[in-house]
């Protein structure tokens, strides 16, 4: 049977000008992955990243150290959803980011500040009641992740594996999907998601399997401090 593993990327750069490219901690993390998929003896038929630039670096650190030189396939269907789009539509002030920085800084917990209004306007995008105001919204985002799965399915080699570099909303997603979970229970998975972890698929006659959600022991491991989740 073949086996899909979905990776989480590194940590972002939450607050920076370019959240998408990988913090120093979201680099590290990646080597960590790497050194974990080569000692649990992971050698992939099928390399598979996003589009998105964490993604791809988190790819580039983690095949380095599994001693792997090539360029993965690239799947726009495995990126993650327009958290941007989501935030601004749930408050118009925040195309903004310095605005939204401030405010979040006011509360004294800027981090905390912002987990909470992003779950709302999470939910408020699940809700699918405003679907008309958002880019993509969270019924068109399922079934782009949806077709993509059957897709890594077909690319995956009867007896081999594929490493897929992906987000949490994509894993979430692709996990409720296989479990039979409803829309607000799918992101109930995605908040606890750790960057870097690992989540493992099999894929046989019977269908897919669901045979582990986000592995992390690999960070805890290593160093405590690289167990993060945005």
């Amino acid at each position: 049977m073949g086996a899909i593993y979905l990776l989480r990327h590194g940590q972002a750069s939450f607050g920076s000008n370019n959240y998408d490219q990988l913090s120093p901690v979201g680099h590290q993390q990646a080597r960590v992955l790497g050194r974990a998929l080569k000692a649990r003896g992971i050698q992939p038929e099928v390399v598979i990243s996003g589009s998105m630039q964490r993604h791809q670096e988190t790819a580039s650190g983690a095949l380095e150290e599994l001693g792997l030189a090539l360029t993965p396939q690239q799947h726009a269907g495995v990126n993650e959803f327009d958290h941007e789009n989501v935030i601004e539509v749930a408050e118009p002030r925040y195309v903004d980011k310095l605005v939204m920085m401030s405010d979040m800084a006011a509360t004294g917990d800027p981090r905390r500040a912002f987990q909470k209004f992003f779950q709302d306007a999470v939910s408020r995008w699940v809700g699918g009641n405003h679907d008309d105001e958002y880019a993509e919204p969270w019924s068109v985002f399922k079934l782009r992740v949806v077709s993509a799965l059957e897709d890594l399915v077909k690319a995956t080699p009867s007896k081999g594996s594929t490493l897929v570099f992906t987000s949490g909303g994509t894993i979430s997603v692709i996990c409720a999907h296989l479990l039979g979970l409803n829309d607000s229970q799918a992101f109930t998975i995605n908040w606890t998601l750790a960057n870097a972890g690992v989540t493992r698929i099999q894929a046989g006659r019977e269908g897919l399997h669901l045979i582990a959600i986000n592995e992390h022991a690999h960070l805890e491991t290593e160093q405590p401090s690289l167990l993060t989740y945005r």
